[in-house]
């Protein structure tokens, strides 16, 4: 067989060549698609991974603010009784107020340190947001 008879000549042989290049482009569509699943994965990955270590610092704060106001309620409680039990009974009543007023002050504190440590700058998946918006400038969008 010589070359001409191998290969189909007119119409077949345009259909042939329209295939190849499609296959080719195809393949790079689908090459292309595979690599953005892949980035979301990682980054799907990555959302969990913030999520957890959320989740983890919350259970924290909130184990940490109750065994603190479990505490510090028996010792307030018992501070309060030994000084009130140790003053005179004419400043009884004044003492009691000037206590109350610092436990006050002592709550209100302890409040605002408690929403100081809960909150976080930047937002919850901050780690999430800037991988994003790294990829979008990385893509020249």
């Amino acid at each position: 067989m010589t070359d001409e008879q191998e290969r189909p000549a007119g119409p077949a042989a345009a259909s042939d060549a329209a295939s190849i290049e499609g296959s080719g482009l195809f393949s790079g569509l689908r090459r292309v698609g595979l690599q953005g699943m892949e980035l979301l994965q990682v980054r799907l990955e990555l959302f969990s991974i913030e999520l957890e270590a959320e989740k983890l610092r919350l259970f924290s704060s909130v184990a940490q603010a109750l065994m603190a106001l479990l505490l510090g309620v028996a010792a307030l409680g018992l501070l309060t009784l030994s000084l009130l039990l140790l003053c005179p009974d004419a400043w009884r009543w004044s003492v009691a107020l000037g206590l109350a007023l610092v436990h006050g002050a002592l709550a209100w504190w302890c409040w605002a340190c408690a929403r100081r440590g809960l909150s976080q700058p930047g937002g919850a998946f901050a780690g999430s947001v800037a991988e994003l918006a790294r990829d979008r400038e990385a893509m020249g969008a």
